[in-house]
């Protein structure tokens, strides 16, 4: 281990042990669940130790926390809003069309993946695949609905089909 990883590590646990109940208090305050609440604070730590930010270094570790905790927050009302809307489609089925509970959560499991390789997107690129995958779009309607030129659309198209390689890519590995 390099000294940097082994200074890293060094100051987790005093950032975990100072700050630890003050942002598990901060989340319950803001989300009204302490058991959200719990799970978050601890993913913010594991977030923290993935990132490889020196605790040590940070001038406003509670800043540097909450920052951390709001997107793992965020996060969660995305991963449970995609939940509710593939649940709600699911019971638009007759029941004897619904999938088993283990492809339902291996379903969901690659909903929530594909929706965070959405999200790396940026807004149009975005918009402009989802136009054209779900409304069936043309590249020049794409074009006309976002107020961009056709070769802005295809660049557009491009990053999104990369990113769907990419994405498939990973999930062989």
């Amino acid at each position: 281990m390099s000294k940097l990883n082994s200074s890293h590590y060094a100051g987790i646990p005093e950032l975990y042990t100072e700050h630890h109940s003050w942002l598990q208090f901060w989340l319950q305050r803001r989300l009204g669940c302490s058991m959200d609440a719990e799970d978050l604070a601890q993913d913010t730590f594991v977030r923290v130790i993935r990132s490889q930010q020196n605790p040590r270094l940070l001038q406003e570790p509670r800043h540097f926390l909450v920052t951390v905790a709001k997107g793992l927050t965020i996060d969660l009302f995305r991963r449970r809003s995609l939940e509710r809307q593939y649940l709600e489609a699911l019971h638009n089925l007759p029941e004897h069309q619904w999938p088993s509970e283990e492809d339902r959560a291996l379903t969901l499991e690659a909903l929530l993946q594909f929706d965070a390789m959405l999200a790396g997107l940026g807004v149009k690129v975005r918009e402009a695949f989802l136009l054209s995958q779900l409304d069936g779009k043309t590249y020049p309607q794409i074009a006309e609905l976002l107020g961009v030129s056709l070769r802005t659309v295809k660049n557009y198209m491009a990053k999104a089909m990369e990113a769907c390689c990419l994405y498939q890519l990973e999930q062989r590995l």
